[in-house]
């Protein structure tokens, strides 16, 4: 119920010392007289609850903010998270390429390492080396293992997010069903010798969506981005949390078929995927004579203005905008991204021809259909939110302080 004292609206629930952290860090609430305002709490059960968090390190007194009343007086002391408390650490698979950082609370990256890593090559070697990755990085950053709260990863596969596994994908064998957060925490704990921390696991898609939702487009409240590399998937972000439908399976417009004769890895004929992906387009680069095996090899071969590869990045981008209508239909998103190895001018075109000629009207009115901020950052970012998010919840926040004793 609302408006009764000391409640949130929250499920009818006291508001706890987790659910004024979320206040703070919304900037809903950012002084006590605000919090007490909006919780109908009292003022010494405020100073008690945020006395547990000063005490967890996660809160701290910022300036002076406005004057509480009109009659005068000392202005208020803001509050603010406290985000030097932890860091978080992120990597982003593809399937021969990665990305690691140590990043703070707020999403900065405090350190960064790209490298070759072959997805090929399974969930046992390539998770090892990202703990060895995590324990360059920390030292580089400056920070202790000990301070780390949580690990994201993002991986170019569907993901059941209850437990963290993959579930078949086409493009990541030996890895379906495998225990990837047991293995990356002692990854993490074998390189650093920290104790275990969270690991929290998603589709690459999924996470650049959250990541460029969040620092580029936070008012808008339905979001999709495609990303076009290797293979092709979408991430969708509606009203601030990314949408994965009951399993994970979410946005994997890659399998959507679309009549061509093309096999796919997945094992089918006439994916979008089989024809329009960075891999498809490097494959008939290659059968005509120009050297390229992967999407990165097609948007170097975009970077120097390679003629042919500028036209089959366009016709690639007609056949994805002819399926992104039926998207913008169902979705009505106010921002259309797209992102990965052929997120250029070229396939924008070739994506930009066919969804307005295709989609309603209704659908494109208030569409903005945009290129990636963050680029190769933005699953980082993005995984990095997803770790925050999870461990800054207002319940988790009441079961971490407790198991901190304060």
């Amino acid at each position: 119920m609302t408006g009764q004292p000391g409640r949130t609206g929250r499920g009818g629930s006291q508001a706890s010392a987790g659910d004024l952290l979320e206040l703070v860090r919304s900037g809903r609430a950012i002084t006590r007289g605000a919090l007490q305002q909006a919780t109908g709490l009292s003022r010494a059960t405020v100073g008690q609850r945020l006395d547990r968090l000063f005490r967890a390190g996660w809160l701290r007194e910022g300036a002076g903010g406005p004057v509480d009343s009109p009659l005068g007086g000392r202005p208020s002391i803001t509050l603010e998270f406290d985000d030097s408390h932890a860091v978080v650490l992120a990597a982003d698979l593809d399937t021969r390429h990665a990305r690691a950082a140590v990043l703070s609370l707020t999403g900065e990256i405090l350190a960064e390492h790209s490298g070759t890593l072959v997805i090929e090559d399974g969930p046992e070697v390539v998770l090892g080396e990202l703990g060895h990755w995590f324990a360059e990085l920390l030292e580089k950053a400056g920070h202790r293992a000990d301070e780390v709260c949580g690990i994201g990863l993002a991986v170019p596969g569907p993901v059941d997010s209850e437990t963290g596994r993959v579930v078949q994908p086409p493009i990541m064998p030996g890895w379906d069903g495998y225990d990837i957060r047991g293995r990356l925490s002692r990854a993490f704990t074998e390189h650093t010798g920290a104790a275990a921390v969270p690991v929290l696991v998603d589709n690459d898609a999924n996470l650049m969506a959250y990541g460029e939702q969040r620092t580029g487009h936070p008012g808008c409240s339905a979001f999709v981005l495609i990303k076009v590399s290797t293979g092709i998937g979408a991430g969708v972000v509606v009203d601030g949390s990314i949408f994965r439908g009951v399993d994970g399976g979410a946005g994997d417009i890659g399998h959507i078929r679309v009549g061509a004769e093309a096999l796919c890895r997945c094992g089918s004929y006439g994916c979008l995927a089989a024809v329009a992906s960075g891999g498809a387009v490097a494959r008939r680069l290659a059968e005509a004579g120009v050297p390229a095996a992967s999407g990165s090899d097609v948007r170097d071969l975009l970077a120097s203005g390679h003629p042919e590869a500028a036209a089959l990045a366009r016709e690639a981008g007609r056949r994805v905008g002819d399926v992104l209508a039926t998207v913008v239909t169902l979705l009505n998103p106010g921002v259309l991204m797209i992102a990965g190895d052929l997120a250029g001018t070229p396939f924008l075109t070739g994506v930009r021809e066919l969804l307005y000629q295709r989609a309603l009207p209704r659908s494109t009115a208030h569409l903005d259909v945009v290129t990636s901020r963050l680029g190769e950052r933005a699953g980082l970012v993005g995984a990095g939110a997803l770790v925050v998010e999870h461990l800054y919840a207002p319940e988790r926040v009441e079961q971490r302080l407790t198991a901190l004793g304060v």
